[in-house]
């Protein structure tokens, strides 16, 4: 039995959940733990773990990696079986699919399903995997961070297991894959071809790239997505119709890309895209050969970040329109979270800490958590899905991005709301960035997983399984250690 079903199992015929030895009652936030635990435990499925029961059914891609992060504390191994799981669907030609698909959930229960991605005969040119049906697009690339922080929290398992030397030629292919096949707009960073790709799905930057896309009949499909919530909360059908419009041209032209409509340079996916090119530089490191040619790259794909899209007028990153040219000029949370990039310009991280905490975003002024689009933006929206509502995944980004910036002050402070926001609205999907309002699925995966991966911080700021490396075979237990990014020599600059 490892660390997640002890922590959740009952002693026969008492419904009364057995602690003892199996949990400390002394660690911080123990009620809040063991929800936590609960919640993963609920929504794993035997090899992997779905994000929400009924609205999310299936594998989503960087769901997993942020869910991997938080199972890290719990059991390793099943943190690294997550990550194994979803590389398992990975396509020849070096892309993670953004769902594998289960195939005993019916079709009907999720759109769109794998009878209009067609991955097996649709991207065959692709390599799609024949037997694992899944979607043809991507999600943000956190992979690779995620796999090195599951390493270091037991890194005597991981070389048992030999977990490292199976996962690195995938996530290498991966990265391969999205600076080649993805640098349409030839400046060396990588585009998303679809707003599901960012995984922000309806974000108003996407406004203006989708109003050239005209979308699907709406007779052309079903919505399962409101049957499990409100119309006011999801993205409108005009929207979903050109969604669908970018799928089904995607598809149809055998996945191949830089033939489409859409095609947009996002910061948060090229942020996240060189957190992980230095997690590959450690990995590579812990297996024998050099880092130095990731990290050099990264360095470059940090220069090209605040080349292309860096508005020094605005004070932080926007999109840029590949197809029609031009940044966007709408601010959303994805404009901070270059601050994940250890080696940012200090006085880039200075400005978006201001931008954070002023009246476009409201961080411990008017909201606790920080909103996923401008408070003053005409489309803000505090329920509409990433139209405005504050999400755990961005704002736990945002954490480890002060951290690593040395504004410890800050991150403790956004750590706080995190923790007291994720257990009062019951692992919300997302909230009200004002009042914390429970939003989208409740028992959520990631907020879970991202609330354990907080709970486990020491008061330097140092989270389990990223201090000095440990080489017995113990599984983690509930101390806790920290060292942001474990990039400690990177040489970023981390005031």
């Amino acid at each position: 039995m490892d660390r997640t079903t002890q922590l959740t199992a009952r002693r026969p015929g008492t419904g009364v959940r057995h602690e003892g030895a199996v949990y400390d009652p002394g660690i911080r936030g123990g009620s809040l733990h063991r929800g936590a635990a609960e919640v993963l435990e609920g929504n794993w499925t035997g090899t992997s773990t779905v994000p929400s029961r009924r609205l999310y059914p299936h594998q989503w891609s960087w769901d997993s990696a942020f869910i991997a992060i938080g199972l890290r504390h719990l059991s390793p191994l099943r943190a690294q079986t997550e990550l194994e799981t979803l590389l398992d669907a990975q396509w020849g030609d070096g892309r993670i699919p953004h769902i594998v698909f289960n195939p005993s959930v019916p079709l009907e229960a999720y759109f769109p399903s794998p009878d209009f991605w067609r991955s097996s005969t649709a991207g065959r040119a692709a390599g799609a995997p024949r037997t694992t049906q899944t979607s043809g697009i991507v999600q943000p690339p956190v992979h690779a961070l995620a796999a090195w922080l599951v390493h270091r929290s037991d890194p005597g398992l991981s070389r048992a297991r030999g977990f490292l030397p199976r996962v690195y030629p995938r996530l290498a292919a991966w990265h391969r894959y999205l600076l080649h096949r993805r640098d349409l707009g030839g400046g060396g960073l990588a585009s998303v071809v679809h707003p599901w790709e960012q995984g922000m799905d309806n974000s108003p930057a996407w406004d203006a790239p989708l109003s050239r896309v005209a979308p699907a009949p709406a007779r052309s499909f079903r919505r399962a997505d409101l049957d499990h919530g409100a119309a006011e909360d999801r993205p409108t059908d005009l929207d979903y119709g050109r969604y669908v419009r970018l799928a089904t041209d995607y598809r149809d032209g055998g996945y191949a890309d830089g033939r489409g409509e859409f095609a947009v340079e996002d910061p948060a996916f090229n942020a996240l895209l060189i957190a992980s090119e230095h997690a590959l530089a450690r990995i590579a490191a812990e297996l024998g050969a050099t880092g130095t040619a990731r990290d050099a790259r990264a360095e470059r794909l940090t220069a090209a970040l605040v080349e292309r899209l860096w508005d020094p007028a605005e004070e932080m990153f926007l999109c840029r329109d590949v197809v029609g040219g031009g940044l966007v000029p709408e601010r959303g949370v994805s404009g901070l979270l270059p601050l994940l990039v250890p080696g940012l310009p200090r006085e880039i991280v200075a400005a978006l800490v201001r931008t954070a905490h002023g009246p476009h975003f409201g961080l411990g002024d008017t909201t606790r958590l920080v909103p996923s689009y401008d408070l003053l933006g005409e489309a803000f929206d505090p329920h509409r899905y990433w139209r405005g509502p504050a999400w755990f995944n961005t704002n736990w980004m945002l954490e480890r991005g002060l951290r690593l910036h040395g504004e410890l002050g800050r991150a403790d402070a956004l750590r706080t709301a995190l923790l007291e926001t994720a257990g009062a609205s019951g692992f919300a999907e997302y909230v009200d960035p004002y009042t914390g309002e429970p939003c989208g699925a409740l028992g959520f995966s990631w907020t879970a997983a991202l609330a354990l991966d907080l709970l486990h911080q020491d008061d330097h700021g140092r989270r389990g399984g990223e201090g000095p490396d440990r080489d017995d075979d113990r599984h983690h237990d509930d101390r806790a250690g920290f060292d942001t990014c474990d990039m400690s020599d990177q040489g970023g600059d981390r005031r």
